[in-house]
């Protein structure tokens, strides 16, 4: 397993300069990408950033309203909501992502490994259904696999 003991300094360091990057390139996006498929099944990339972006736009309560909505299945809440809010202009979905590069969400039980994580991923799975060329930083990498492979994530 590799090693990357991270303070939270350093992993909040990493998440705002990650979400910095792609909300440059999402930014730099021409108009009909944001219709192009990602590799999230039936999702383009206007739903994956409308997901990605969901945590800074939603209030707790919301987020609980919703999840009760689609009956505490969170992927079925998170489909939902993805495909209703991927309607939000994109600039205004960019500038959601670049306003909260510092934001300290962290996914339930993930941390901030979980937060960096969610945010790499999904960044390639724009990045890479595009066929752009855009390459993750080796040491943001580690965290990802180290959170991907404590024996807590394997399942």
């Amino acid at each position: 397993m590799l090693s990357s003991p991270r303070t939270h300094t350093a992993l909040m360091t990493e998440i705002a300069a990650e979400r910095r990057e792609l909300a440059d390139l999402l930014g730099g996006l021409p108009d009909q990408a944001w219709d192009a498929p990602t590799l999230c099944a039936g999702w383009r990339v206007r739903e994956l950033v409308a997901h990605v972006t969901m945590p800074f736009r939603y209030s707790g309560a919301r987020f609980a309203a919703e999840l009760l909505r689609s009956g505490g299945n969170f992927h079925r809440m998170s489909d939902r909501c993805a495909r209703r809010d991927a309607a939000i202009p994109a600039p205004e979905l960019v500038r959601v992502l670049r306003d909260n590069a510092s934001n300290p969400w962290q996914p339930p039980g993930g941390g901030l490994a979980g937060a960096l994580t969610h945010d790499v991923i999904h960044g390639l799975d724009v990045v890479v259904a595009l066929g752009l060329d855009r390459k993750v930083p080796v040491g943001r990498l580690r965290v990802v696999l180290d959170a991907i492979t404590e024996p807590k994530a394997v399942r």
